[in-house]
C-alpha cells in the first residue's frame, strides 16, 4: 500500500533556502535585469554597452570627487523618498513631494537671508522653517482629504503647480520685489543666504562641497523607521493605512491620522528643499531639483517603502544621475539612455512577478502584496 503512494520530491536544502530567503533580493535582481535589458538596447542602437556602464560607474563612484557628487545628489532623493514612503505606509499616495519641497525651500530662504544669527542657531532654525513650510503644504492636502474626501493624488498634483508658480512669482516679481535678488542679471534667483545659515562640510577634489545633508538624510531614515515600528503614532498610521475600518473600530481617529501623515510627509520633503538651499545652491531658483518629487516615488517603490532600504535606493538613484554625463561621453550616447534604464528598473520592481519567474523566486502569496495606497473610493 505504502509503495503505491507516490512520493513527493523533497526540495534540496539550497533550493529550500533560496525559496525562503530570496524574496528580499527581488529589488536587486530588478536592478540587474534592467541593466541587462539596457545593455541590449544600447547594443542594438550601435553603442558600446560596456564602455557606457564603465563610464556610469566611474562617473558615480570612480573617484573621490565622483563619490562626493553622488552623496550630495543622493541626499534629497533619500529624504523625499522617505516622505513618499511615509505616505504609502499611511495608505496615502503623496505625489506632492515636489511642491512641499519648494514651499519648504521658500520658508528656508526667508529665514536664511533675513536673519543675522550665530550658526548654531541659524542652521537649525532655517531647517525648522523648511519642515514647517513642507508640513503646512502637505497638511493642506491631508486636511482636504480628511474633511472633504478630496483624493490626495489630485490635490497634491495641483498643489505642485501652485507651489512652482508661486516660487516663480516670488522670485521674478519686480513690482513689488519680494524674494528676487536685484543684483542677479538673470532675475531667476533669490538673495544668497547668510554664511551663518550654510550647512557645514568640506571640499572634495576641489569640486564638491560635501555637507552634512547626507548625515541628516540617514538619521531621518532611522527616525522614520523608529516612528513607524516603535511608537503608538506609527502603529496607528500603519493600521489606518492598511484597514481604516479596523482602525476606526479600534478607536483610531482616521481623519486625524490622515492629516498627521500628510503633514509629516510634507515636513520631510521640506527638509529636502531646505538642505538643497543651505548646502548646495545657497539660494532658491525655480529650477530647484525639478522632477525630484516624481523620482522620489520611484526611490520609495524600489525600497518597498522600507525606510532603511530607501538609503540604498536613494544612493542608487543619485549614482545613476551623477554618472549619466560620463556615460554619455564614453559611449557617445544620448543622456536619455539613463532615463530608459531608470524606467526599466521601476518597471521590473513594480512587476516583480517577472523577476520572480526569471530567477525562480517563489511568487508572493495573496495578501503579501505591499499596499501603496487605498482606492479612489476610500
Amino acid at each position: 500500500m505504502s509503495e503505491a503512494i507516490e512520493k513527493k520530491p523533497v526540495p534540496s536544502s539550497i533550493g529550500a533556502l533560496w525559496g525562503r530567503y530570496a524574496s528580499p533580493l527581488v529589488p536587486v535582481f530588478a536592478v540587474f535585469t534592467a541593466l541587462m535589458v539596457g545593455a541590449l538596447i544600447i547594443g542594438l542602437t550601435g553603442g558600446d554597452w560596456l564602455a557606457a556602464y564603465i563610464g556610469l560607474w566611474e562617473g558615480s563612484f570612480g573617484s573621490w570627487g565622483a563619490i562626493g557628487n553622488t552623496i550630495v545628489r543622493s541626499a534629497p532623493y533619500i529624504i523625499c523618498g522617505l516622505a513618499v514612503a511615509l505616505g504609502f505606509k499611511g495608505g496615502l499616495f503623496n505625489i506632492g513631494a515636489e511642491g512641499q519641497l519648494y514651499i519648504g525651500a521658500i520658508f528656508t530662504v526667508v529665514v536664511a537671508t533675513t536673519l543675522q544669527l550665530p550658526a548654531i542657531i541659524h542652521i537649525p532654525l532655517a531647517l525648522a522653517a523648511g519642515v514647517l513650510g513642507g508640513a503646512l503644504w502637505g497638511g493642506l492636502a491631508g486636511f482636504l482629504k480628511a474633511r472633504t474626501g478630496a483624493h490626495e493624488v489630485i490635490t497634491t498634483i495641483m498643489l505642485n503647480y501652485v507651489a512652482l508658480r508661486l516660487t516663480d512669482w516670488l522670485i521674478k516679481s519686480k513690482q513689488p520685489r519680494i524674494l528676487g535678488d536685484p543684483s542677479d542679471t538673470s532675475g531667476a534667483r533669490t538673495h544668497v543666504i547668510q554664511e551663518s545659515a550654510r550647512l557645514p562640510g568640506f571640499q572634495i577634489a576641489d569640486t564638491t562641497h560635501l555637507h552634512i545633508g547626507i548625515l541628516i538624510a540617514v538619521a531621518l531614515a532611522f527616525a522614520v523607521w523608529w516612528l513607524l515600528y516603535k511608537t503608538t503614532v506609527g502603529f496607528e498610521l500603519r493600521t489606518a493605512g492598511a484597514n481604516p475600518d479596523a482602525a476606526r473600530y479600534a478607536g483610531v481617529s482616521v481623519p486625524r491620522t490622515i492629516l498627521l501623515t500628510m503633514a509629516l510627509s510634507g515636513g520631510l520633503a521640506g527638509i529636502a528643499g531646505a538642505g538643497e538651499v543651505l548646502g548646495v545652491r545657497y539660494s532658491l531658483s525655480a529650477d530647484l531639483l525639478l522632477g525630484l518629487g516624481f523620482d522620489a516615488i520611484a526611490v520609495a517603490l524600489l525600497a518597498r517603502s522600507n525606510p532603511i532600504g530607501i538609503i540604498a535606493s536613494g544612493f542608487l538613484w543619485g549614482g545613476l544621475l551623477t554618472g549619466a554625463s560620463l556615460m554619455q561621453v564614453r559611449a557617445n550616447l544620448s543622456i536619455d539612455v539613463i532615463k530608459i534604464v531608470q524606467a526599466l528598473i521601476i518597471m521590473f520592481v513594480a512587476a516583480d512577478q517577472i523577476v520572480r519567474f526569471l530567477y525562480r523566486i517563489p511568487m508572493r502569496k495573496p495578501g503579501e502584496e505591499t499596499a501603496l495606497s487605498r482606492g479612489w473610493g476610500r
